[in-house]
């Protein structure tokens, strides 16, 4: 049977930086990258099962979300991502992430300022922001950065930074985690191997 984490020439073209929106330990021996669109159902569906993850292996997985919009099938993802963004500027990315996965059917531009207005942010300042698109270079640098990894739908998963073959289920998803965990602690033997004899 071939491991989801098999390499296929599939790996992440750019690590986990500054730019990113993470959780977890820095120091976690897991990092596993998340490209997703916001009006998606499928990705609606691995949220749930992401914060279980996290939940369940708090202190062994860092975790990242990237935008990757489908604006051909998904109207509103691409603006949806651009407001998470200006939360974020305001250091509420998480809650609006977790809040636009919640409410798929409440992401046209008015309901969503609004939206945005109750939950404490300056509905108006934001709306604005989104008027100008001062978040789309964010929102297409990660787009762009998913296109270099091969990534072509959603949600797509990295793990250690190679890409995530198998199903998103939680069982699924606990057992490619805790593999990367044990390959990230085994011994490296490649130098050993190097160095051993000819005979």
């Amino acid at each position: 049977m071939t491991s989801p984490l098999a390499p296929t020439g599939d790996r992440l073209a750019v690590p986990v930086d500054d730019r990113d929106h993470v959780l977890g330990p820095e120091d976690a021996p897991v990092t596993v990258v998340e490209y997703g669109d916001y009006q998606c159902p499928y990705c609606a569906r691995a949220h749930t099962v992401v914060r279980q993850l996290l939940h369940r292996r708090t202190k062994l997985v860092r975790f990242a979300y990237r935008h990757f919009p489908l604006i051909n099938v998904h109207p509103y993802a691409e603006t949806a991502a651009e407001a998470a963004e200006a939360a974020g500027a305001r250091g509420r990315f998480w809650t609006v992430h977790d809040w636009l996965f919640a409410h798929q059917g409440r992401l046209s531009p008015v309901t969503l300022i609004a939206a945005l207005t109750d939950m404490g942010l300056d509905g108006e300042a934001i709306a604005g922001e989104l008027r100008d698109h001062r978040f789309l270079d964010k929102v297409r640098w990660d787009f762009v950065s998913g296109v270099r990894s091969g990534v072509s739908g959603t949600p797509t998963f990295f793990i250690n930074g190679m890409r995530y073959k198998g199903g998103d289920s939680m069982p699924e998803l606990v057992a490619a985690v805790d593999a990367a965990d044990a390959a990230a602690r085994a011994p490296d033997t490649s130098s050993a191997a190097a160095r051993r004899p000819l005979r």
